[in-house]
């Protein structure tokens, strides 16, 4: 719908009708990231000048139609109710209606600061606020879970889940794919048996993380941003989940998002809200924060396939997976690893070789299509450019990981057959509970083939790193 003939005019003539400052749109451009979601920055011009909107809208103009997320009109609520119980949120000015014929989304205020993970943990513009960040996140995370769902409305437009109910929705979205992925079943199992004690329900922010947070150099944390999975459940959920490896960028050491100690984190939060932080509970939703992002990342080439927004970063993400379930290992049956080597060119007298073929289209990708755009074509030149390695790198390792796989699961299973038969026949063995989580031939199995496949997908993962024995890179 974007990219319609009458999108621009549609939305110019909303914005007009609807913003008493708005005198005419003069520009609309579409931002890098957000896979799940669109977001655009608006030029418009008032009587005091030009000025900038942020706009966030489906993927395609759709409305979210899935079990894990709320409607946007769900998500402009919670974002107006956060703002008004002092949460660092930015003004919605309006939501979108179908007769606009722009699609399902809203018009908010625009806000200056950075939002991408990477900076946060590394600019060097940040570094007098860097260290305040961790009890700064406590503190807007106490602020967001008093808020009182029965007299805000929340409560009938959100899932109510249980840590039990969570898991199993999960998993039950994995299965529905039918592919077989034995690390998140064994990690699935994991969470089943060691579910953490019951607690008082409250608003869960659900995707509160580095790379959703908006921060600037004068004031530090400015905004919390991505409501779109929010649910009622245990809070501890939100302090898991800020920090899963995922969203460190590479700074597993700060565990707080790559940027801060738990500590300080559980010193805010504490302070702000009075409440005792369950640090077991904790550790169980850092696990769980892997699993749901290893199928999160599955989801995202699900909908390549199935999907209105079918882009070259979709199937991106979906190899992400790997990194998530390699932080499952770490977390859960760490040891020593074998990494398989990688093979040469069969042919080295064809001219030119595959390799040579994907990292010639790689060099133009990185190169020259990306010193000649900006934006999110710049961006996805880079994503097509990163898949275009993972693409050499299956070549080379992916023959020998396929043979070592296989001898590996015949072992474990005592029978022969291909990969996706023995996988498939772990995955059922894992899921009816005729296989016991402790067994160690299990635990060398899960580790030796999500490592490699990680070696594959993207060794600079800083948990290959620590998986393959670098734990300082």
């Amino acid at each position: 719908m974007a990219s319609s003939p009458d999108f621009f005019d549609k939305l110019k003539d909303t914005l007009i009708r609807e913003l008493p400052e708005c005198l005419d749109l003069i520009g609309v451009e579409r931002l890098s990231g957000g896979a799940s979601m669109e977001t655009y920055r608006l030029r418009i011009t008032t009587p005091s000048g030009e000025q900038l909107l942020c706009m966030r809208r489906g993927a395609g103009g759709i409305d979210r139609d899935n079990v894990s997320a709320v409607g946007l009109a769900t998500e402009a609520l919670l974002m107006r109710t956060a703002k008004g119980h002092g949460v660092a949120e930015p003004q919605i000015h309006y939501e979108l209606e179908p007769a606009d014929g722009v699609g399902v989304g809203f018009v908010m205020e625009w806000l200056s600061g950075e939002t991408l993970g990477s900076r946060i943990v590394r600019s060097n513009d940040l570094d007098g606020v860097r260290p305040l960040l961790a009890e700064q996140c406590g503190r807007e995370l106490a602020k967001i879970h008093a808020i009182d769902v029965d007299a805000t409305g929340l409560r009938g437009r959100l899932q109510v889940l249980s840590a039990a109910e969570y898991v199993d929705q999960t998993w039950g979205r994995y299965r529905d794919w039918n592919t077989a992925q034995p690390m998140i079943d064994f990690t699935g199992r994991w969470l089943k048996e060691n579910l953490p004690e019951e607690t008082e329900y409250r608003l869960v922010h659900n995707d509160f993380r580095n790379g959703n947070l908006m921060v600037n150099a004068e004031e530090g944390l400015q905004a919390v941003l991505d409501w779109e999975t929010s649910y009622i459940g245990d809070p501890m959920r939100d302090i898991g989940w800020i920090c899963t490896n995922s969203w460190r960028f590479g700074e597993r050491k700060l565990k707080v998002g790559g940027f801060g100690e738990l500590e300080d984190l559980i010193k805010g939060y504490e302070a702000e809200s009075g409440w005792v932080v369950n640090r077991e509970a904790v550790r169980f939703w850092e696990v769980f924060g892997s699993f749901w992002w290893a199928i999160g990342c599955l989801g995202m080439a699900d909908q390549y396939r199935t999907g209105p927004d079918a882009t070259v970063e979709r199937p991106a993400i979906g190899r992400r997976s790997s990194e998530c379930q390699v932080d499952c290992v770490n977390l859960l049956i760490p040891g020593v690893v074998e990494l398989v080597r990688p093979l040469g060119p069969e042919r080295q007298s064809d001219m030119p070789r595959l390799d040579e073929l994907l990292t010639s289209v790689r060099d133009f990708l990185h190169e020259d299509v990306m010193s000649a755009t900006d934006g999110r074509t710049n961006f996805l030149a880079r994503v097509a450019g990163n898949s275009l390695d993972i693409v050499g790198r299956e070549l080379s390792l992916g023959p020998a990981l396929l043979e070592r796989e296989v001898e590996l699961l015949s072992g474990l299973l005592n029978t022969r057959g291909s990969v996706d038969e023995l996988r498939w026949q772990l995955v059922h063995a894992l899921r009816d509970r005729s296989m016991e989580l402790d067994q160690p031939d299990l635990h060398v199995y899960l580790r030796e083939s999500v490592v490699n496949q990680v070696a594959i997908d993207q060794p600079k993962y800083s948990g290959f790193q620590f998986a393959a024995g670098n734990p300082e890179d």
